[in-house]
Order: C-alpha cells, then structure tokens, then sequence
C-alpha cells in the first residue's frame, strides 16, 4: 500500500484532538511516529519539539502477526548547514495493542475512516487516517508520558529528550527492560545506551532469554553487538539442539558472523562430515566447503579428509570436476596433497589428454608436472 501523500479530509479533527491532549499535557509537545505510551501520557508530557509521522498497517487477525509500520522524517539545521533525519520502523504487533482500532473497521470493504492509540511506557501514539480491506495508513502524533521522564530521572538512566522518547516508543522499550537488566546483574544504562538497546531490538525478553540460556554477557555494549549481529535466542535453541550447546558467546557471535548455523551444520553431517569443533565448521564455511563438495569428494573416494585438507583442496582449486576428470584419464586416488601440486603446477585434465594423444603413454604425475614446468602443451 502507498502512503496517502495528502492529510486526509479529518485533519482539522486531528488537529483539535492534538491540541487538547497538549493542554491536558501541560502544553506538551507532539511528536510524530509510532509506538506506545501508558495511559499517564495523556495526563502530562515533556516539552520539546513537535514532530510529525505516518503510519502503515498490514491486519491480520492471527496474534502477532499485523505489520505495524511507522516513518517519521525531520528537517533540521545546525552550523553544518541542512539535514534530514529518517527513522522508519517495522514490528509485527498484536491486533489488540491498536486500540480503538476494531476489526470490522480494518476488514472493511467499503473502507473506513479510523482512529486509534497505540500506547508504551515512552508515551502514546494517536493514530488517523483510513484502511480498507485489511490495509491501513494515516498519520500519527505522539504524546509523550512526563512520568515515565521521571522514573528514568529517578532509577538513575537520566531524562531523555523528545527525540529520544520518540526513539524509546518505536523500539516498545519500557522500565521492564531495566528491571531485566537489574536482575541479569548488568549496570545502569545511560540514556544514549539505553535508545541504543531500543534500536537495536535489546528488550527485556531478550535479556531475560539470554540469562535463562546461561549467558550473561560482561556489558550492556556485548548485549547489543549480540543482537545485532543476528545471535537471537532462537539461533543459540538451535545450535544447541545441533550439538553445540557448550559454547560462549564469543564463539557464537563468531559462528554467526561467519554463516556457521543449525541449518549449514545439518547439511555437513547429512554429507558425512562429522566434527565436534565450531571453529573447524566456521574455517571449512570460510573457505567454501560445502556439502556438495564434501559429498562429491566423497564419492571420489575421499571420506575421511580432515579440516586442513578440505581447506586446502578447496583453496588450492582441487575441485570435485577436476579428480572425476583426472580418474577418466586413468588417475584415480591420488593423495590429497598430489591433488594440489597438480593444480598449483598447472596440471590440468585437458593438458593430460594432449599428452597422453602425443606420446601415446600414461606419464606419471611427476612427469606431467616436469613436462608442464617445462613450458610444454
């Protein structure tokens, strides 16, 4: 669906409504995107600038699974002249967290003019604009809740700004994150680290997932590089389910880093690789080995090679195509480390069989090296 480019003909309805929940605000300020804010919000805000958004909903009536879409962009200026913030934020939500929102409004065939207020710790967003057939967009304003500035003020994170409320309603980050984090043992985020977490998806669910998995990283700073370097909780289940469940979380951001996961792991066992080291499978994913090359060589002949050789074979061009190829022409089982003096020597299938057409022989492999050494064809 396409955002509506024009306020739609219930703006001045917005308007109003905005401008009463900033008087009941005590003159509190509008931001524009989305996300969530308790109740408190509409009671009293924090001053700061006014900040516009649009918001863009997929419904589904399946939990969990309506796409809830918020865009927010900002024009300001400093001594560097001219800049444009974008913040744009996608999170699957519960239909019920839409309040006011009903589903014969959402479903509508006709399509139907809505309002509704999605609400967090950070504040509420109120939300206009119109959905037809299960999609929905409009825009939004934001009202921050003083309250929660407060809690934060008193737990000792310090008082964000408007910008970063804003920032801390998208990311649905509240005070049970803290509270998580207190009873993880982690110390008190500042407010920057604690917008950071926000923006990087580090929410009380995952740290309380992390703890109940045994890890217990050293810093706030480690949370966030974990996540956001995709080691989810469901990544640690299934690693550990494919075997690696002893592992620290530096091995496993490593792994993750390097495309080593439960899927690439079944598919080297199902080849008949079988090893017990993480950083054995993350030097062979490195390297380009993978189950079709280790099947291949496998049928070759080559079953048990180590890590190193299928390394090596690997770097060194020793392809599946190249010992079928050699094993036609009369060379079969050649050492692994025969393999790639060939290759690196030039030796090729093709420079064989000419060769093998001229002299009418099966030259060695020392004397097809010597011979290609030499210069000839």
């Amino acid at each position: 669906m396409e955002w509506q480019n024009r306020r739609p003909a219930h703006a001045a309805r917005l308007a109003g409504a905005t401008r009463a929940l900033a008087a009941l605000a005590l003159n509190a300020f509008v931001l524009g995107c989305l996300a969530y804010a308790p109740a408190t919000a509409h009671a009293a805000a924090a001053q700061g600038p006014s900040l516009s958004g649009q918001w863009l909903v997929d419904y589904k009536t399946e939990e969990g699974k309506t796409s809830l879409t918020l865009r927010h962009s900002e024009r300001r200026r400093d001594a560097r002249g001219d800049h444009v913030s974008e913040w744009n934020s996608t999170r699957n939500v519960a239909p019920g967290s839409l309040r006011g929102l009903s589903a014969e409004q959402a479903l509508s065939s006709a399509g139907a003019s809505v309002r509704f207020e999605i609400r967090r710790d950070a504040g509420t967003f109120v939300c206009e604009g119109w959905f037809r057939q299960g999609k929905g967009s409009g825009h939004f304003s934001f009202v921050p809740d003083r309250g929660f500035v407060a809690e934060l003020s008193r737990r000792g994170v310090g008082s964000p700004d408007a910008r970063q409320l804003l920032a801390l309603a998208c990311a649905d980050v509240g005070l049970d994150l803290l509270d998580e984090l207190k009873a993880q043992g982690y110390g008190l985020p500042t407010v920057e680290q604690f917008v950071r977490m926000g923006e990087h998806a580090v929410r009380a669910d995952y740290v309380k997932g992390l703890g109940a998995l045994g890890y217990r990283l050293g810093s706030i700073d480690e949370l966030v590089r974990m996540r956001d370097h995709g080691v989810s909780l469901d990544y640690i289940r299934s690693m550990r389910e494919a075997g690696f469940g002893d592992v620290t979380a530096a091995e496993l951001l490593r792994a993750r880093d390097h495309g080593v996961n439960a899927s690439f792991i079944r598919e080297i066992r199902a080849a008949g690789y079988e090893t017990t080291s993480l950083a054995a499978l993350v030097r062979i994913r490195d390297h380009g080995v993978s189950a079709d090359f280790i099947r291949g060589m496998r049928a070759e002949g080559y079953g048990s090679l180590s890590p190193e050789q299928l390394v090596r074979m690997r770097d060194h061009g020793v392809t599946v195509e190249f010992v079928r190829a050699l094993r036609d022409l009369g060379y079969t089982r050649l050492p692994p480390e025969t393999l790639v003096r060939m290759r690196d020597h030039g030796v090729s299938a093709d420079f064989v069989r000419r060769v093998k057409a001229r002299g009418g022989n099966s030259p060695t492999v020392e004397e097809l090296i010597y011979m290609k050494d030499r210069g000839s064809n």
